[in-house]
């Protein structure tokens, strides 16, 4: 498939009028081929009504033909094959074997949400039928379904060029609700996001939908990304990103009319209490798996450790010493972008001269221009809680040691955390009551609590929570991982006496679809 450097809206191709687009290889800070133009507002007009006019016949598309689309998206991206590795590879830096891997989870996802849409169970149906003979009062006949908000705009991340981004978990979970999208391209990778929208517009087409479906623009700056969000016609906002970026949306979506919800994942330390039993028993050993953790893809994970909290004493030291070491033979890796290489170079030189903080070990130096060198640095606890500041996340692989006195020491730190995506207990047998006597504030600061492992590598499945208390996210009763993700893009509505010609399928009295339902308190498979 040849890169035209086209936006898709609904079944069109459209070469942009706005300034130039240009991916970056930023192992080399070169050029690479194919320019993109951003948007205009009429492109943007055009997808917006293509999304409302597409929006009630997708809703009401049968759960097992919605379940085929999502099916034949993964198939489609699938075959677009090593043509989409390699473009994802020179745009993102990242290695091979990641995007690869980043491909089948985009894919697995779209076909876990396929198996969600055929079950039914997320239509969550709930009847209660007419109890005419009640006294003192009878009872009206209720049904309720979910149905979906409406057209919804995502937002491209720069850190998963897949996963989270055109055909990620976001487009995956509104398009199983039932809710066109429109994506707006993140500009790190505008090459591979015309290749996976291609793949997109091509199963609308094969799948018989309505056009507006799905749409792909592209935006040199903030200009059409705010437009979506305020455009009338757009119900709800996908966003994985900064927390600049992110409030910056949500604040948007407020002043609206009509405000719509924002569910914005954005920053994390996601701190790791390194529990007493556990620095003294395997100090060492936790400080080699942590770097490996803190490095793993220059530290440009959601859930990088961005912070260790634990007592003073041997253990530590021990922890220290091997993480040390580790950081110091940790190499080089290269960089999503420039901004971002750039950004993570002033962050680190900003604690490292921080009064307050002492910087333990420094990676190796690269020769790329965009390396990432990884960065340890300790503090007290007592200068931590003084300074909220060194709280702020810093994308990429560094890492803050807060060393505590004691116990209580610790239970302030604890509750002085900013809200989180996880926090990691490492414990023994010996460190449960400490760990239970935390468990209270921890279940308030994080969407994930995890025990003896580290939080990079977020599994796709039914439980998970990949979402948390502001600022981790704007939203913390939802997840932008896990099957659970396509609650945030439903409503519920109830139907009282309605003749059962005006039902929904999924209301109707003999349930053709076989939908699971809630009877009178009673659930029914």
């Amino acid at each position: 498939m040849r890169l035209t450097g086209e936006m898709l809206i609904g079944q069109k191709r459209v070469k942009g009028s706005g300034p130039a687009i240009q991916a970056i290889d930023p192992k080399h800070n070169q050029p690479l081929d194919t320019l993109w133009h951003a948007s205009s507002a009429e492109d943007l007009d055009r997808a917006c009504a293509l999304a409302q006019a597409a929006a009630d016949d997708f809703r009401d598309t049968a759960p097992a033909d919605r379940a085929t689309f999502l099916e034949v998206i993964a198939d489609e991206i699938e075959g677009l094959g090593n043509q989409l590795v390699t473009r994802a590879t020179a745009e993102s830096g990242l290695p091979e074997a990641r995007i690869r891997g980043e491909c089948d989870r985009t894919c697995g996802q779209l076909r876990m949400f396929a198996r969600v849409v055929r079950k039914g169970e997320w239509l969550d149906v709930r009847v209660d039928p007419a109890l005419p003979e009640r006294e003192p009062m009878p009872r009206a006949d209720l049904r309720q379904r979910k149905i979906a908000l409406g057209p919804v705009a995502v937002f491209g991340a720069s850190n998963f060029p897949l996963a989270f981004s055109v055909a990620g978990g976001d487009t995956a979970s509104a398009l199983a609700a039932g809710c066109p999208v429109i994506v707006k391209v993140h500009n790190a990778h505008p090459g591979t996001s015309e290749l996976v929208g291609r793949a997109i517009q091509t199963a609308v087409d094969h799948c018989n939908l309505p056009e507006g479906v799905f749409s792909l623009l592209y935006d040199s700056d903030t200009a059409i990304g705010h437009a979506l969000v305020m455009d009338p016609r757009i119900a709800a906002v996908g966003f994985t990103g900064s927390r600049r970026g992110g409030l910056a949306l949500w604040q948007a979506a407020q002043s609206r009319p009509v405000p719509i919800p924002v569910y914005a994942e954005m920053s994390s330390i996601n701190p790791v209490f390194a529990l007493p039993s556990a620095v003294e028993t395997r100090g060492a050993d936790l400080g080699e798996t942590f770097v490996a953790s803190l490095s793993m893809g220059a530290g440009q994970f959601c859930t990088n450790p961005g912070l260790v909290i634990a007592l003073e004493g041997p253990g530590l030291d021990a922890f220290i010493g091997a993480a040390q070491a580790a950081i110091g033979r940790s190499d080089a890796q290269t960089m999503l972008t420039p901004g971002i290489s750039d950004a993570y170079r002033q962050s680190v030189s900003a604690l490292a001269n921080h009064e307050r903080v002492t910087e333990i070990a420094r990676g190796q130096t690269g020769i790329g221009p965009n390396d990432c060198q990884s960065g340890l640095f300790t503090t007290t606890a007592g200068d931590f809680l003084a300074d909220e500041t060194l709280q702020n996340e810093i994308f990429g692989a560094s890492s803050l040691i807060v060393a505590c006195a004691d116990i209580d020491e610790m239970h302030r730190v604890a509750r002085r955390l900013e809200g989180q995506l996880t926090v990691t207990l490492q414990l023994e047998d010996r460190d449960i009551p400490l760990a239970q006597s935390l468990m209270p504030i921890l279940e308030d600061k994080a969407g994930r609590i995890l025990a003896n492992g580290w939080p990079t590598g977020v599994e796709v499945c039914d439980a998970m929570v990949h979402g948390g208390p502001f600022p981790a996210t704007t939203d913390a009763r939802t997840t932008s991982v896990g099957t659970a993700a396509i609650v945030r893009f439903l409503r519920p509505v109830c139907y009282q006496n309605l003749p059962n010609e005006l039902l929904p399928r999924a209301l109707r009295h003999d349930n053709p679809e076989a939908h699971p339902r809630l009877v009178d308190g009673q659930y029914q498979a």
